[in-house]
């Protein structure tokens, strides 16, 4: 695979655009969400924008290798299109569990985005494994973000 810039960027800059709009919409969502009661673990808000970026950077890169591979463009296409989607489905989440205060909703689309992302990976890993390496930490952390969304969900009916 030879190494063009010019899409590495645009592969990288997508997520984080993505993310970054989000974080936007969503402006002051650490204050609101540190005035909630938390589940255990709860980690302080200021670590959530410096997690998040990683991952989305994580998961720009990811797309270059899968862009970039010279696998069947059908599979690569496909795996772009699930990508897309779970992007999608992370930028809402941050609407409705932030700006919506729609916590038990939040956490039946966090069950769907969590599938996407399995699929996101499954379908990286078949055409790059590095791809799919990639997208292992966002699959936990959404994992963990899950756990926190229920939590709040609970203890704040």
């Amino acid at each position: 695979m030879k190494f063009n810039l010019r899409i590495f960027l645009i592969c990288l800059a997508i997520p984080l655009i993505v993310g970054a709009t989000a974080g936007l919409i969503t402006r002051g969502s650490m204050e609101t969400f540190g005035m909630l009661e938390q589940p255990p673990l709860s980690p302080p808000g200021w670590l959530f924008p410096i997690v998040w970026t990683v991952l989305y950077a994580m998961m720009g890169i990811a797309s270059y290798f899968v862009l970039m591979s010279n696998a069947d463009q059908k599979q690569v296409r496909s795996a772009l299109g699930v990508y897309a989607l779970q992007l999608a489905f992370n930028f809402f989440w941050s609407i409705l569990f932030f700006n919506a205060e729609l916590y038990f909703f939040s956490f039946a689309w966090l069950l769907v985005l969590w599938g996407l992302i399995i699929v996101t990976t499954v379908l990286f890993y078949r055409i790059s494994k590095p791809a799919g390496y990639l997208m292992i930490p966002y699959l936990l952390w959404v994992t963990f973000a899950a756990y926190l969304n229920l939590g709040v969900a609970i203890l704040n009916r």
